[in-house]
């Protein structure tokens, strides 16, 4: 066995319930000062048990102390914000769930999805409102307030979006090499094809991938259940505890929830995965469908000019609508940002006129190249 990696962990189990408990001893909520108090001595045991690994190479090792590192953070801390030690330590919990799992792959165990568990109320503590660690979460409780609706907009102005500034480019790229109507209305037609079913397959994948890795995760957490009922209940009121519950209500609200199998995995899948099991991510179809039919709107503004003028005429009235499409998407988008609906328009607008600038100049010298 590598000793210095044994005594890294060992250090780093250490600073860990150190950094548990110094946290916790700063709360003013009883229920959170329990949850990160069982966690340190948690972790604790854990330090114990390494310590025990560590013996078996270097007899004479002692338990350590927490580390420089560990003290400096948490005196950061006390300047910047408790928030940074919330993120370290899902982080760390994070790596020691990804060796536990390694480790048991290597050794040809099956993985048995606890690994996650802490990694898991930790996040929950990080989202909670009683934890007054960073003051950030009356911020982040707004920005989720304003984006109710918010990921069904976003993929429609970024769709419509992508949409007319690719095909504006293109279709001003084509029309700087000075080529007749019909091979603009081609390329862009082309165009306008190949992005809609780039971002449709893009989308379905995407969605998809997700349904599939949640209804893995659901399946995986089926599996602990059946395995080990008490040990999962027992986590699902520390979830609670984390999010602000006293541990009375914890155990009650798990209590009514593992009175069945079935609303014991639902409890479950929405306290630690926080999966809609009727929905599983939406419907990949429809996101492919929506993607295509969003993207095509975009693209059809830049072109449609050239179905009935040419020239000049053609190309000033693609612009213009071009203009009219892009600060509208620009104002959209301020339903996100919160920005003024002028700055975000006209700003859309320089953005999107500069893509064509620069392809109807490259394609005007490359026309000039080739009638030469």
């Amino acid at each position: 066995m590598d000793l210095n990696k044994l005594k890294g962990q060992l250090q780093t189990e250490v600073d860990t319930a150190f950094l548990y408990k110094s946290i916790a001893a700063i709360q003013t909520d009883d229920n959170l000062v329990r949850v990160l108090q069982s966690l340190g001595e948690i972790e604790n045991g854990h330090a114990k048990h390494m310590l025990e690994k560590v013996k078996t190479v270097d007899p004479n090792c002692k338990m350590p102390s927490p580390s420089s590192r560990a003290k400096l953070q948490l005196k950061l801390g006390k300047i910047f914000g408790y928030g940074s030690i919330i993120s370290s330590l899902s982080n760390i919990e994070k790596e020691f769930a990804v060796n536990a799992i390694k480790n048991k792959l290597q050794s040809g165990e099956k993985p048995t999805g606890f690994e996650h568990n802490h990694l898991k109320i930790i996040e929950a503590v990080n989202d909670n409102a009683a934890l007054n660690v960073s003051g950030g979460f009356l911020s982040k409780f707004e920005s989720r307030h304003k984006s109710v609706g918010g990921n069904a907009l976003r993929a429609a102005v970024l769709g419509s979006n992508d949409g007319l500034v690719s095909n504006m480019s293109l279709v001003m790229g084509v029309a700087g090499a000075a080529v007749s109507n019909n091979t603009i209305l081609l390329t862009g037609i082309a165009g306008l094809m190949a992005g809609a079913i780039s971002m449709a397959l893009g989308e379905w994948l995407s969605v998809q991938s997700s349904r599939e890795l949640n209804q893995r995760q659901i399946d995986l957490e089926t599996e602990e259940l059946e395995a080990s009922p008490e040990e999962e209940k027992k986590e699902l009121v520390l979830l609670y505890q984390a999010k602000g519950m006293s541990i009375e209500e914890a155990k009650k609200l798990a209590d009514k929830a593992f009175e069945n199998p079935e609303t014991a995995i639902d409890a479950i899948i929405k306290e630690e995965l926080g999966i809609d099991k009727e929905e599983l991510g939406g419907s990949a179809w429809e996101a492919a469908i929506a993607s295509f039919i969003l993207f095509s709107i975009g693209a059809i503004i830049p072109l449609y000019p050239f179905m009935f003028l040419d020239g000049k005429n053609a190309i000033l009235l693609s612009i213009g609508s071009s203009v009219i499409g892009l600060f509208g998407i620009g104002a959209a988008i301020t339903l996100l940002t919160g920005k003024s609906v002028l700055f975000s328009g006209f700003r859309q607008v320089l953005f999107g006129l500069g893509a064509a600038a620069v392809t109807y100049g490259i394609g005007s010298l490359i026309g000039v190249s080739l009638a030469g």
